[in-house]
């Protein structure tokens, strides 16, 4: 949405002469309305008009109806907005990864349905327009083969102009193979969990007081009302026995972790149907907070917390408690957690290299918002609306990473698109705020890099990171050839004829390496890759090799000595597999350290069975 103030263009500086954009008029949409931070709006439907000649387009301009593409253009590089909150939640001033970053918008997706021409055409048009970075929060299915799929064609054009695309790993978590947009030439952003915690706080009628979870959007009165706590009761699905004990009361209810997203459902309904005042949940999982209906006054307490509610409930004949909402703490541990909702990899299409890349925040996540769309919901049907809202996705967190981009971009203008990723991608962390392995949020054990990438991407670390593996449109042409595709389907991908297939190789230079072994396969496979020193000046880097249980890995050299910067030295990496897999996976790591200390570049190494369809 133009008006939104996270557009205002307050302190952004002159459009450069090189923009080719437009901001073109459309129903209830002018060009008066670009300004110094929006500096183009352009909308696609013409295969969804041609496909069907009698549809009638209801908004038929870039604007916003839905809201998603407000919330992830603002999360990208919307400008500074002070007062900002969620409904008293999460307030403070709001601004995107990169403030001072101006911003085009292509609607390619509608209402009405949606074409795969009409995204091809939007983010063509983006790089003719002169972009340096697309950041785009949708993807089409996961069987999809790259020359069917648009958003790979497109980024495979892009790619060779210089323009870095990022890209959503999808929402289909927690089962591996998952995700879309898995072409090694994009960056694809899986989600993680944030340390802001919307919050409520608890007080019992003995003075005791208990931080929960909540999003309820009312600063509610809910002050010594009847606690009722009754063992029957406590799994909260019927509105009638709900309204028959518990009257005017909060009821202590238990919260479903392991299956809270088809549990809680039922027991809000049921909640907001009774007569109850409101809900205290103990759930011993973590996914209430990717995924929680709070249409009524409720809190979300973790078992630990729930027996001390309980203990007093039992041992008071007249039980109290008292809610205060609208709280906000920061610092909560562990964070990130790699959400459960996050796509897994490898790529279904093509597993042989290691997606997603990494994961950006993407839970909870506070940005601008349309005016005509619900934010909240209270009670039966009490719709709210915000100019800004919390909502989660990796729709959410492929913004912040292509945030980050267009940070490299600014700085490093020079910068490939596979140096800007490989900077993120060296440099992400793979440990959470307490220095322990970041989690899976959906089983709480320690995520695999199919599942988190390199870790959480770090802005400040990516700006120096030491080393940088670099990749060029004949390299990416070299893995085509290395995948059986018919002359149409290579020429679909890489739409020009002036490429050839004289040495096809699937040995890409990324920074990840998978080895996939079957029965039949040799049980060592070798990858070569180059780095390029883009430190300082001359500089000496040592592998750290952490070795995935079952394997024996070597690198050669062990020792890389630039002599300058932007010398460029090669090595080895061979994995000796010594495990029949039956399916599982192994990960481990190699890091390239320099002599001071100063960098560590890191990648992370996976050891798995090939995928049986």
């Amino acid at each position: 949405m133009a008006e939104s103030d996270s557009f205002n263009d307050s302190g952004m500086g002159e459009i450069p002469t090189r923009w080719k954009g437009i901001c073109e008029p459309g129903v209830k949409f002018n060009s008066s309305m670009c300004n110094r931070k929006l500096i183009g709006a352009r909308y696609f439907n013409k295969g969804l008009v041609a496909e069907n000649p009698k549809i009638n387009i209801s908004m038929n301009s870039t604007r916003d109806t839905d809201g998603h593409g407000t919330h992830t253009s603002s999360t990208t590089a919307g400008n500074y907005v002070e007062g900002v909150s969620f409904f008293g939640y999460a307030n403070g001033t709001a601004r995107g990864v990169a403030p001072r970053a101006m911003i085009a918008m292509y609607k390619v997706l509608w209402r009405e349905g949606s074409f795969a021409s009409d995204v091809l055409a939007g983010m063509d048009q983006a790089i003719a327009d002169g972009v340096d970075v697309i950041s785009i929060s949708l993807g089409f299915g996961k069987r999809t083969p790259f020359y069917e799929d648009p958003v790979a064609i497109a980024s495979f054009a892009a790619m060779e102009k210089g323009v870095l695309v990022s890209s959503s790993a999808g929402n289909r978590g927690p089962n591996s193979r998952t995700l879309h947009n898995g072409a090694p030439w994009l960056l694809t952003v899986g989600a993680g969990s944030i340390d802001r915690q919307c919050a409520t706080t608890l007080t019992l009628g003995n003075g005791l007081t208990i931080t929960g979870w909540s999003l309820f959007p009312v600063d509610a009165l809910i002050r010594d009302v009847p606690l009722l706590y009754n063992e029957t009761l406590m799994v909260c699905n019927s509105s009638d026995l709900l309204s028959e004990f518990g009257n005017d009361a909060i009821v202590i209810c238990e919260g479903d972790g392991y299956d809270w997203t088809n549990t809680h459902p039922l027991q809000a309904d049921s909640i907001v149907q009774s007569t109850v005042s409101g809900a205290i949940f103990i759930a011993a999982y973590s996914l209430y907070q990717e995924d929680s209906d709070f249409r009524f006054p409720g809190a979300i307490i973790n078992p630990r917390d729930g027996a001390k509610v309980i203990n007093y409930a039992k041992s008071n004949n007249e039980p109290k408690v008292t809610i205060n909402f609208q709280q906000t703490f920061v610092g909560a541990k562990p964070v990130p957690l790699v959400a459960g909702y996050s796509s897994r990899g490898p790529s279904f299409i093509y597993p042989g290299i290691l997606k997603p890349d990494l994961i950006a925040p993407g839970t909870k996540v506070l940005a601008a918002w349309v005016p005509n769309q619900s934010t909240s919901v209270v009670g039966h049907n009490l719709k709210l609306t915000s100019n800004y809202n919390m909502i989660q996705g990796t729709s959410m967190s492929c913004p912040h990473a292509s945030g980050v981009a267009a940070l490299l971009k600014g700085a490093y203008p020079e910068w490939s698109p596979a140096a800007i990723r490989s900077a993120m991608m060296t440099t992400a962390n793979p440990l959470d705020n307490t220095n322990n392995p970041i989690l899976d949020n959906d089983v709480f054990l320690p995520a695999l890099p199919t599942m988190m990438g390199s870790g959480q991407v770090d802005p400040n670390k990516a700006l120096d990171p030491g080393l940088i593996y670099d990749v060029g449109a004949q390299d990416y042409v070299n893995l085509l050839c290395s995948m059986n595709f018919t002359r149409e389907q290579f020429l679909t991908i890489a739409r020009s004829s002036n490429y050839n297939c004289s040495n096809p190789s699937s040995d890409l230079n990324y920074p990840f390496f998978i080895a996939l072994f079957s029965e039949t396969s040799t049980n060592i496979q070798e990858f070569r890759r180059a780095v390029t020193n883009v430190g300082s000046g001359p500089s000496t880097y040592r592998a750290n090799l952490i070795q995935p249980n079952g394997t024996r890995i070597s690198v050669s050299p062990k020792k890389l000595v630039f002599q300058k910067k932007f010398e460029k030295l090669s090595f080895t990496i061979r994995i000796k597999d010594r495990k029949q897999r039956d399916g599982n996976q192994v990960s481990g790591s190699l890091a390239w350290i320099d002599s001071e200390g100063k960098h560590v570049v890191r990648s992370p190494i996976v050891v798995m069975s090939v995928f049986e369809e």
